[in-house]
């Protein structure tokens, strides 16, 4: 009996710390004294990306970081700092990394056209075989047709 006390505890405990992480993962975003200001605010850390998360914004993100993020951005609104400003603080700051939608400019040129050389790569590479298959299709038609006669 006692063993089956000490399983139902441990099992109670581990429950306890299941729930009790979830909550600390709730991100509550810091209210602005205007609406106007909470639209920006909204606006800009959703298109910032999480440093330490990268596939997040900083609005999803949970980490410490983002937090940090997410306060001096916070504070440079409340600064009077225009959204461009902010952008190009982080971008100086962070890089074009930071964007989620990066402009296009030579920097960046790779990114935006990778793509599309992967693309025409892969017609030309996918052209040549079938290519190559007919010919070698036409070939061995010319040599069954040899060897019946």
């Amino acid at each position: 009996m006692p063993l089956r006390t000490a399983s139902l505890f441990m099992a109670a405990i581990m429950a306890a710390l299941l729930l009790g992480t979830s909550v600390a993962y709730a991100i509550a975003p810091e209210q602005m004294p205007t609406p106007q200001l909470e639209t920006r605010y909204l606006a800009l850390i959703q298109g910032f990306r999480c440093m330490q998360c990268q596939d997040e914004s900083l609005a999803d993100s949970p980490v410490n970081l983002a937090a940090d993020m997410r306060r001096q951005i916070r504070d440079m609104l409340l600064a009077g700092k225009t959204d461009q400003q902010i952008r190009d603080f982080m971008v100086s700051r962070y890089g074009y990394f930071i964007l989620f939608k990066p402009p296009f400019v030579l920097k960046t040129a790779w990114l935006w056209l990778t793509p599309g050389v992967l693309l025409l790569v892969g017609v030309l590479v996918a052209l040549r075989v079938i290519r190559q298959r007919a010919a070698l299709a036409a070939t061995d038609l010319e040599d069954n047709d040899l060897t019946d006669a």
